[in-house]
């Protein structure tokens, strides 16, 4: 069922608290953000808020600091880029619960972002008192971290029912709605494009999957796996040995559906500049890298015909070059299909990023682990949460 949006909220005059993931990369002092993609990604959200008149306060969480204050990730650096980004102030709260915010409450048109979440011990653990703080803090709850909804933290779910309307922030409806719109209702032809190291990651996105597209194109290190189970030479390619009777039961299960590289790149030790050949048998000493020459010319055929992409994992061993050419052949590949195209994961999105064609893509998912579980079918405790439309009316 549909969830509540901030555009259905009346904001004026009140005090909304904005889960956002602002878990940005730091350099290791921790004084210098190395990319400001997360903080942009909700700034219309913030906005949105603004210009209705809301005061706002704002939380998130910055590594893993394991319940103590550590200072190298304190989210004062993002404070003050967010402040050059909105081109207004932002003030920095010394703690997130207690008095120390008690007494630093907005107003409204202000900024309040929170110090780091996880500097507690209690939002990892859902405490019901550290939620209980937080939901004292405001009036209305918006959830605009998607990377943070599988987490069921005090401040994705347990806060969220002490409060009476709890609605989705603009980039969370809109991950929302891409993922629904691939998983529930893809125009056919539907693919998947799934890669990466190990099926036992994916062992549910898989099974998901098998039931809604009519092709699975397998690449990366799992695709070894498969081919094991299908009882090919695999050399000394990486394989999951205990995954092997799993694997051909998907086989099985997913007949016609899946399709395994039919060559590959392959070395005889994985290293920068190693010596490297194209095969359709991999030798005894040999080790697949990337998929070859054929399997790219097959899949990109395949992903022309298609109305409606998934993707999630690379096709080799993608952040050493030149073994990042199966992958990054593909993303202009889906680039060029004109289908609808959902892509999620690190470096898929780089792959998009490198082969130059971001602005091509659909919808690049925010959420590496929450898209994972979204795609296998499961449900994520920071959506359950939210206040359903029908209910809110």
């Amino acid at each position: 069922m549909a969830k509540l949006s901030i555009r259905d909220l009346d904001l004026r005059g009140k005090t909304v608290f904005i889960r956002v993931d602002f878990n940005v990369p730091l350099s290791p002092d921790g004084k210098e953000i190395t990319s400001d993609k997360r903080i942009r990604a909700v700034l219309p959200t913030i906005q949105h808020a603004l210009e209705q008149g809301a005061a706002i306060i704002l939380a998130s969480h910055l590594g893993r600091p394991k319940g103590k204050v550590k200072p190298e990730m304190s989210l004062a650096p993002v404070a003050a880029r967010l402040s050059e980004l909105l081109h207004k102030p932002v003030t920095m709260a010394t703690d997130c619960v207690g008095q120390a915010v008690a007494t630093m409450r907005p107003k409204p048109g202000e900024v309040l972002l929170l110090e780091n979440l996880r500097f507690h011990s209690g939002e990892e653990a859902n405490d019901l008192d550290f939620a209980k703080q937080l939901a004292s803090l405001a009036e209305i709850y918006v959830n605009d971290a998607f990377g943070s909804a599988h987490r069921a933290h005090a401040s994705t779910v347990g806060m969220v029912g002490l409060l009476p309307k709890a609605a989705a922030g603009l980039l969370m409806d809109q991950e929302l709605q891409w993922l629904t719109r691939v998983t529930k209702s893809p125009e056919k032809p539907s693919i998947a494009i799934l890669g990466g190291a190990k099926v036992s990651d994916k062992i549910e996105v898989i099974t998901n999957l098998i039931g809604i597209v009519d092709k699975l194109l397998i690449g990366g290190a799992m695709a070894y796996t498969f081919l094991k189970a299908r009882n090919e030479n695999t050399g000394k390619s990486l394989v999951e040995e205990d995954k092997i009777t799993l694997a051909r039961d998907l086989l099985k299960r997913a007949g016609a559906k899946i399709v395994l590289p039919i060559d590959h790149v392959v070395v005889r030790e994985i290293a920068p500049g190693a010596p490297h050949e194209v095969v359709t048998a991999i030798g005894q000493d040999q080790i697949g890298v990337d998929i070859g020459p054929r399997t790219i010319e097959e899949y990109s055929n395949i992903i022309r015909s298609a109305k409606t992409i998934i993707w999630n994992g690379p096709m080799g061993i993608f952040e050493m070059p030149p073994f990042d050419e199966g992958t990054v052949s593909l993303a202009k590949a889906v680039a060029e299909s004109g289908a609808v195209s959902v892509v999620g994961g690190g470096d898929s999105e780089k792959a998009i990023k490198n082969a130059g064609v971001s602005d091509k893509i659909t919808h690049v998912s925010t959420g590496g682990g929450a898209s994972l579980e979204f795609l296998a079918g499961i449900e994520l405790p920071g959506v359950l949460a939210l206040t359903e439309k029908v209910a809110a009316a």
